[in-house]
């Protein structure tokens, strides 16, 4: 009794196991319900996609380049200005008087050469003198020698006087510098964009990020750009000219134009990033309706190859498949064969964001399974077909 039982236990499992084999071969699969497409002729667009930010071309940070508590604002932030346009002024009360010192000084040493000069003349016409009655042995040899020695010595001191009136001369033009630079003028046509010093707070002369060090920002609007990093296995792919298309997060549904002016020779470690990267400039052709700030966050899809029209399928249409033993990888689809299921190998070419190219000759007629992907993936040679035609 316990032998009979084992044996149909067996033989029910032994079923169990068999019977999806069975209907297979003799009956065919449950019918799977797919959705067919032929091949069409599509535009595809080859793009890579890359982050980055909205910056300006032509920028500059004032800062002072002397010490001294700011006196006056003649801007505010957003305010347009012109090169040359006086923006701020730094108090100048103690280079005023430095710079009068140095004028007086100047001055005193001029009038000393001038003294010095007609002491030189009489000093002269004294030696000339000397050297006269001397000759007829009117006086003697120490007197001679006294003239000459006090002609030679005047000499010496002018020479001296000279090279203090220079000194001071280089003083007044260090002194003359720096009062200048109590005015801050603006280098290019532009806007504020920042603003961040205030009437009665010390600007400092440095070019570290300490309060005061900067003045302001002024930037033309004109010169605002994309700038992304890309990864260094798409880098490759990008040429100066080519289309790109910008989209500011905050403006998510207003794409803008760009054509790629500029790829960096040399790639770099971007914070945030595992692998090296390559700054790529994009200038924007065309904004739309967006409002352009520079450090705006923005994504670009850059269009590596021109636009062109292929035989192609919807890309989950393309299976891939490989078998690491034999070092193989193919791609496939599955087509539809009369009601069954036939994998069929292809070779693919470009692909976009929704289509992949076929390189492989197939009939424009015959239907090829796209969807949907539940079905895709677990579908099977032979699998029996109910088919949906979907024209596009």
């Amino acid at each position: 009794m316990n032998a009979k039982k084992l044996v149909l236990i067996v033989f029910i499992a032994g079923m169990v196991i068999a019977l999806p084999f069975i209907n297979r071969a003799v009956f065919g699969t449950n019918v799977k319900e797919v959705n067919v497409s032929t091949l069409t002729q599509r535009v595809i667009s080859p793009s890579i996609l890359a982050s980055g930010f909205l910056a300006h071309e032509e920028e500059v940070m004032l800062s002072s380049e002397v010490i001294g508590k700011v006196a006056e604002l003649f801007v505010e932030e957003g305010d347009v200005v012109r090169q040359g346009n006086l923006v701020l002024r730094v108090d100048d009360k103690n280079f005023i008087a430095g710079f009068e010192q140095s004028e007086a000084a100047v001055s005193i040493n001029t009038i000393d050469i001038e003294r010095q000069e007609v002491r030189i003349e009489n000093l002269q016409r004294q030696f000339e003198r000397s050297k006269s009655l001397y000759e007829r042995g009117l006086i003697g040899e120490e007197e001679f020698e006294v003239a000459r020695n006090q002609t030679d010595l005047a000499n010496i001191d002018l020479l001296s006087s000279r090279a203090r009136l220079a000194q001071a001369k280089a003083q007044l033009d260090q002194v003359n510098d720096q009062l200048s630079k109590t005015q801050i003028i603006s280098p290019i046509d532009g806007v504020i964009t920042s603003l961040d010093i205030k009437v009665g707070e010390t600007a400092i002369a440095s070019s570290t990020n300490i309060p005061g060090s900067s003045l302001m920002t002024i930037a033309n609007p004109a010169s605002i750009y994309t700038e992304v990093l890309v990864d260094e296995a798409d880098v490759a792919t990008i040429e100066v000219g080519q289309r790109a298309e910008i989209v500011a997060i905050a403006y998510p549904d207003q794409p803008m134009q760009g054509v790629v002016r500029f790829i960096a020779n040399t790639a770099k470690i971007a914070q945030g990033r595992q692998g090296l990267s390559f700054v790529v400039k994009i200038d924007i052709t065309d904004p739309g309706e967006v409002t352009l700030r520079p450090g705006m966050s923005c994504r670009a899809e850059i269009f590596t190859r021109q636009d062109q029209e292929v035989a192609a399928v919807p890309i989950q249409a393309i299976l891939f498949e490989e078998d690491r033993a034999e070092l193989r990888s193919d791609y496939f689809i599955f087509v539809n064969d009369s009601g069954v299921a036939r994998k069929t190998k292809v070779e693919v070419g470009l692909s976009d964001d929704e289509f992949q190219e076929l390189m492989s000759e197939i009939d424009e007629d015959v239907e090829i399974v796209i969807g949907p992907n539940q079905e895709l993936r677990h579908l099977l040679e032979g699998d029996r077909l109910d088919a949906t035609r979907i024209d596009d």
